[in-house]
């Protein structure tokens, strides 16, 4: 098969891999018919991320058809359409009997905390992605979903992550009737947060970021005030202004460790607001949160160095609150605002790469060219 393989930090191209088989008997093989490029990927792409080896593939947003079952899948049939959340997860463990699929004891021998994660590097369990044209799908009676024949496919595949993540982290602010929640970052996950702040009964909803054409599309999809952090001296204390002095009830934090930016940026904080990532957006949450208020981070973060200002956090008595999405877990009740029109996840997708471009879609992406907000990978028949 033809899959994206990574050669080292910012160099991916396209070459013939193995097909994937089945390993176990409630394995899947999925046909990619449609996957994406995430925020987090360029993580990966930078080389930021710990083992992330040569070889590997990425993606972990896609969605496809079964093109091959174990023999003790009963759930899915070989030709079904499936979207496929980019938590691997087994179902059936202490976490997983919880909901909290992101957490699965039983999916990632390289570490204790996160589960396993399709195409995310050796530290979430070495599974290849679905920036190819088939993927191997471990518990395939537990993640997959078939698609509802009423949802657009664009719809589905970014609800594999993005949306399903930007719902998840304002879920996760606690919003009541009435709070005033400020997202930092408007990519898709920021996007989607500002919509779904909304459906918990914002008040106000305002977002954040330096890239007009971001700002602009979360004003068109999700009817946010904007702020373009470039044009305030300090965010921070606009954002007092904005709020009589006492600051935001919720704060999103849709940005992560590396919004824009590079490894020095990381190492250092030398650079500016949301482009430092680490420790940056963190700590404009932390500041522009009021006394008692509530941090909501969704923004993926990495093994990078942290000046994080928890005593401030301690002191103003906030909520801090944050995990990998349970895909999973946030889909029944998404489907139901998707198919009302509530959430419009394919509303964030701006570019669409054949698989033997994507070389050019990830420099698009990383680089902000082109006004690229979210890119999806279209594979090539097999």
């Amino acid at each position: 098969m033809r899959a994206m393989v990574y050669r080292g930090p910012y160099k991916i191209r396209v070459e013939e891999k193995d097909k994937p088989v089945i390993e176990h008997p409630n394995d899947a093989i999925v046909r990619v018919t449609l996957a994406a490029i995430c925020g987090s990927d360029l993580h990966l792409y930078h080389g930021l991320m710990p083992d992330t080896r040569i070889g590997h593939t990425f993606g972990h947003e896609f969605i496809g058809v079964v093109d091959e079952v174990g023999s003790s899948v009963r759930n899915l049939q070989v030709g079904d359409r499936v979207m496929v959340p980019f938590n691997i997860f087994c179902g059936s463990c202490w976490y997983c009997a919880r909901g909290l699929y992101s957490n699965c004891h039983n999916v990632n021998p390289n570490a204790t905390a996160v589960g396993g994660i399709y195409g995310y590097s050796h530290t979430t369990g070495g599974y290849d992605g679905g920036q190819s044209q088939f993927v191997r799908v471990p518990f395939a009676d537990v993640g997959p979903v078939k698609i509802p024949d009423w949802m657009h496919d664009e719809d589905a595949v970014v609800m594999t992550d993005a949306a399903a993540t930007g719902y998840f982290g304002a879920q996760l602010g606690d919003i009541a009737e009435g709070d005033t929640v400020v997202v930092l970052g408007a990519g898709p996950v920021g996007l989607t947060a500002a919509q779904s702040s909304w459906l918990m009964g914002a008040g106000r909803v305002i977002v954040i970021d330096h890239l007009e054409y971001r700002l602009e599309k979360a004003r068109t999809m999700a009817h946010a005030e904007t702020f373009n952090f470039t044009e305030y001296d300090d965010i921070v204390v606009e954002m007092k202004k904005q709020t009589d002095y006492l600051g935001a009830d919720v704060v999103i934090e849709a940005a992560g460790a590396e919004a824009d930016g590079s490894f020095l940026q990381h190492v250092t904080g030398t650079k500016l607001k949301l482009q430092g990532g680490s420790p940056i957006a963190l700590n404009w949450a932390i500041d522009s949160a009021r006394k008692g208020g509530t941090i909501s981070v969704v923004g993926a973060y990495g093994p990078v160095p942290n000046a994080v200002k928890f005593g401030d956090a301690l002191n103003k008595g906030l909520t801090l609150r944050m995990n990998q999405t349970p895909v999973k877990r946030q889909w029944p009740r998404m489907f139901e605002h998707v198919r009302n029109g509530y959430l419009t996840p394919r509303e964030t997708v701006t570019h669409r790469f054949p698989l033997e471009d994507i070389a050019e879609a990830y420099h698009v992406f990383s680089a902000k060219l082109d006004g690229c907000i979210k890119p999806l990978v279209l594979p090539s028949a097999a």
